[in-house]
């Protein structure tokens, strides 16, 4: 664990000064001879084998480290438990290794999607070539990781801290399972636009037809994490933002929501969850958000 922690922070030194040299220069080859990069495409690396392990790796990290904190006892001092004291230390100092690790993997699954953004823009605009090779973007995988393998959900939303890219793959997994535009657009529909922010997607869920659609594909368990924690990350991303009523929106940015608009909506699609299925469970994630949520209501109006 200390060797990947190690690789990791060597990693990322490299790809944050380059990143902050192409922000100036938007010279792709700055990215494409990073470390990073040469290792993703190196044909001795497994890359898509791996980076389907990493969510199980995570939350298998993650309760681990909750064993540890579950049976971590402090003696009192004396000669006699000296050795439980000494078994308490490495306790403590495994703890700390695993937590690490943790924060390591998460840092390296957010550059390697970083990664894949800037090779995206560099990919419009034809900057890159065949040395380049092709690879999946890793939150395609980590998204179908997600769901076909349900087990893991929860554990990786709880454990995956990162609010940008949080926000940004639950977005995604709604929208495999959203009604979709019409392909032919009539009067009725050519003002209509889909709208992929969490503002968009909240909207949607007001129309009962689709929230019970929705509902009927993922389940209202599902449904209420995905909103619980794509609300979460909105809210911590409203945190950083300068703008007091600032809209958070994805990175395909179209539409701004007010945080009013957002606590509103999200209210309203737990109301239409409890109306469609009278005797669904709110989990208790659900219900920390609606508090947070009413909570923010009362304090603006």
């Amino acid at each position: 664990m200390l060797l990947l922690q190690y690789l990791i922070n060597f990693l990322e030194r490299d790809f944050s000064s380059r990143s902050n040299f192409y922000e100036e220069t938007k010279d792709w080859t700055i990215i494409r001879e990073s470390l990073l990069s040469m290792l993703l495409c190196s044909r001795k690396f497994s890359y898509k084998n791996l980076m389907k392990d990493c969510p199980s790796v995570l939350c298998g990290l993650r309760q681990l480290c909750t064993g540890f904190g579950n049976n971590l006892t402090l003696p009192e001092f004396s000669e006699a438990k000296s050795s439980k004291v000494c078994d308490t230390s490495l306790v403590i100092a495994s703890l700390e290794v695993v937590d690490n690790t943790c924060m390591s993997m998460q840092k390296l699954m957010t550059m390697i999607m970083e990664l894949d953004v800037l090779k995206n823009q560099a990919d419009k605009q034809g900057c890159t070539t065949r040395a380049d090779g092709f690879r999946t973007p890793l939150l395609e995988i980590i998204l179908d990781e997600l769901t076909y393998n349900y087990e893991i959900l929860s554990p990786y939303l709880q454990v995956f801290n990162q609010p940008k890219w949080k926000l940004e793959l639950i977005l995604q997994y709604l929208s495999k399972y959203t009604a979709k535009q019409p392909s032919v657009r009539t009067r009725r529909s050519s003002d209509s636009t889909d709208d992929p922010t969490f503002g968009g997607v909240l909207k949607c869920l007001l129309n009962g037809s689709s929230l019970r659609s929705l509902m009927k594909k993922i389940g209202a368990e599902t449904v209420q994490l995905l909103l619980a924690h794509a609300f979460e990350a909105h809210l911590a991303l409203s945190c950083k933002s300068h703008s007091a009523e600032g809209a958070l929106k994805s990175s395909g940015d179209v539409v701004d929501h007010s945080l009013m608009e957002i606590c509103k909506h999200m209210i309203s699609a737990f109301d239409g969850l409890k109306k469609v299925d009278e005797k669904m469970d709110i989990l208790p994630v659900g219900k920390e958000a609606l508090f947070v949520a009413t909570t923010i209501l009362s304090i603006k109006s």
